[in-house]
């Protein structure tokens, strides 16, 4: 059985204490593919790649079972509310 959903989210919420996390699974239910967003305060003054490398160390264990890891989004809370307000007044059409 490969990993699941919850548990890349535990690992991610145990280690990076996120505001936000979104965790999806896309290898069609056999854990072998994620896409994750997170937004934790650890990120800030990081550079994007520094963000996901956290990433990555915090889903070191995960990481032996997972094919592929797409991290979507790596954010500090502020820029995470920048970017919920710029979708607010620029709604998609």
């Amino acid at each position: 059985m490969g990993v699941t959903k919850e548990q890349v989210e535990s690992s991610l919420k145990a280690k990076l204490n996120p505001s936000h996390i979104e965790v999806i699974d896309t290898s069609g239910g056999c854990g072998a593919s994620f896409v994750v967003e997170i937004v934790s305060e650890q990120f800030e003054g990081k550079r994007l790649l520094d963000r996901h490398r956290m990433v990555n160390a915090a889903l070191e264990e995960e990481m032996k079972e997972i094919h592929a890891l797409s991290v979507k989004k790596a954010v500090t809370p502020e820029q995470w509310k920048k970017q919920q307000e710029s979708n607010q007044s620029n709604p998609a059409a």
